[in-house]
């Protein structure tokens, strides 16, 4: 792991894989950490070069007082592609992950080739229910969100065998002050009409099972960009790279190879 200082905040990094391969970046969920994408990793080519990060207020990165903008969770993804010095990266983002890349791909066409959205969309969510999010964080820690977000975010199925249980550990150690600030930026963004105009091959991903994020929300995102792939994951929840990690990694090696991202930058 490495850090990298951004001046406001430091970052907690992982640059694996090819160093001189073609990069690929990962930026998941609120409430999550880098290590979301282990399962995914695990199934993909390890010629290209894999970069993970936690948010700001997450996992081992730095933790500022909030609220957070969503225009500084869009800096923070800036300043570590810039500092790795990375260009015409393909971008995944997961939920939250997915709002950073909309707005990293509107600001810094150098830095992003192509965009993987999985359970997100333009905007997600009211400011009331994000601000009755923050109220129930702030009073009870993350342990009394835990159990709704595990009900909305993975199948019966996959809950009934304990699939959740390490999502759901993940979840409830982020710091709460974190978590809160970034309710905060998703509580204050609409990317419908940047994201409008984005111009670039585009993989968005929804999964039947998919209680936060449904799919005809992500399906809705998948209209709005022109071109862009739609692609529905039977049985996969709000989090495929955990539940459907296979399918996730077929989906997403399929689209690399479609638009040529190869194995040297």
């Amino acid at each position: 792991m490495t850090r990298i200082d951004l001046g406001p905040v430091g970052l907690n990094v992982v640059d694996s894989g090819n160093r001189d391969g073609a990069p690929v970046v990962f930026l998941g969920a609120l409430g999550t950490d880098l290590s979301i994408w282990d399962a995914l990793l695990a199934h993909l080519s390890g010629r290209l070069r894999l970069i993970r990060f936690d948010l700001r207020g997450h996992g081992a990165s730095d933790v500022p007082p909030g609220p957070y903008a969503m225009g500084a969770l869009v800096r923070d993804a800036e300043g570590v592609l810039d500092a790795l010095g990375v260009r015409d990266a393909v971008f995944v983002g997961l939920s939250e992950g997915g709002l950073v890349a909309q707005g990293l791909a509107v600001k810094r066409m150098d830095l992003i080739r192509a965009l993987v959205l999985s359970g997100t969309a333009p905007k997600i969510g009211t400011k009331a229910g994000w601000q009755a999010r923050i109220d129930a964080v702030r009073s009870g820690g993350l342990a009394a969100i835990s159990e709704d977000l595990m009900a909305r975010w993975f199948s019966r199925r996959v809950r009934a065998a304990g699939g959740d249980a390490g999502v759901r550990a993940m979840v409830e150690r982020q710091d709460p002050e974190g978590y809160a600030g970034t309710c905060a930026a998703i509580a204050g963004t609409d990317f419908i009409t940047p994201t409008s105009g984005l111009r670039l091959p585009t993989l968005v991903i929804a999964g039947t099972e998919d209680r936060a994020t449904p799919p005809d929300l992500v399906r809705d995102l998948a209209d709005l960009i022109p071109g862009s792939r739609f692609e529905l994951l039977r049985g996969a929840g709000h989090l495929p790279c955990v539940d459907s990690a296979p399918l996730f990694a077929e989906k997403l090696s399929g689209f690399l190879t479609a638009i040529g991202h190869g194995e040297t930058a």
